[in-house]
């Protein structure tokens, strides 16, 4: 056991590829169903492809495309997308010891943080290690941007409607996965309530997109009152 707990915290670049590998199963099905369904909303390959290269964050792509398909506007969009990655500030401030170098390095750096690669980061006692965060997070984003170029070739010649497949369920069902842990809390569920309601209230008139940002804004004022 010694042996095996030395070997999962080794802090290089190829442990961390080594042991996030299991998990881009993962990322590369989610990457596809998002460039099939950024197709099915209105984007091109070449559009869906830049965004998971540049945002890298899956949530925060799905809400902004499923947003945008169903005509909301690029704020509510944006809005929807920034509030999604809000925890990344706290995950970058804890890593930001182990990045070192510039302010340009520890851009590129950060970039690669999502949650998986900072998971593998993590050395315990509050430590990460830069060599496991760039190993993970280099065949997390490869798995990410290829899966969905092929989403894109899938969505646009094999698939047809994401919804015949499912795939248009992929993002609320990546938000429940997100969810599910707060909500075992009384003020995680008394906050889950509050967005929900706020949400469907807004639904019948609001333009698309508008609910999620409030019920996300909601949430997370009432968390903080409390």
């Amino acid at each position: 056991m010694a042996m095996l707990s030395d070997i999962q915290v080794e802090p290089t670049v190829r442990a961390g590829a080594r042991a996030v590998l299991p998990l881009a199963a993962a990322i590369a099905v989610l990457g596809v169903s998002f460039g099939a369904l950024a197709i099915s909303s209105g984007l091109s390959p070449l559009a869906a492809v830049v965004m998971s290269a540049t945002t890298f964050a899956g949530s925060a792509q799905f809400a902004a495309v499923s947003i945008l398909g169903a005509g909301g506007s690029v704020g509510a969009a944006l809005g929807a997308a920034t509030l999604l990655n809000a925890r990344y500030a706290a995950m970058g401030l804890g890593l930001l010891p182990a990045l070192g170098g510039g302010r340009w390095k520890r851009l590129l750096l950060a970039q690669l943080a999502v949650d998986e690669s900072w998971a593998v980061a993590y050395l315990g006692d509050g430590r990460f290690s830069r060599e496991r965060l760039v190993g993970a997070g280099l065949v997390l984003l490869a798995a990410h941007v290829a899966a969905t170029a092929l989403g894109t070739v899938a969505g646009g010649h094999f698939v047809g409607d994401p919804a015949v497949w499912g795939l248009d369920a992929a993002f609320p069902a990546l938000f429940l996965v997100l969810l599910w842990p707060h909500v075992q809390r009384p003020e995680g569920r008394m906050a889950a309530a509050s967005g929900a309601a706020i949400a469907c209230a807004l639904v019948p008139f609001a333009p698309a997109g508008v609910p999620i940002v409030a019920a996300a804004l909601g949430s997370l004022v009432g968390s903080r009152s409390r």
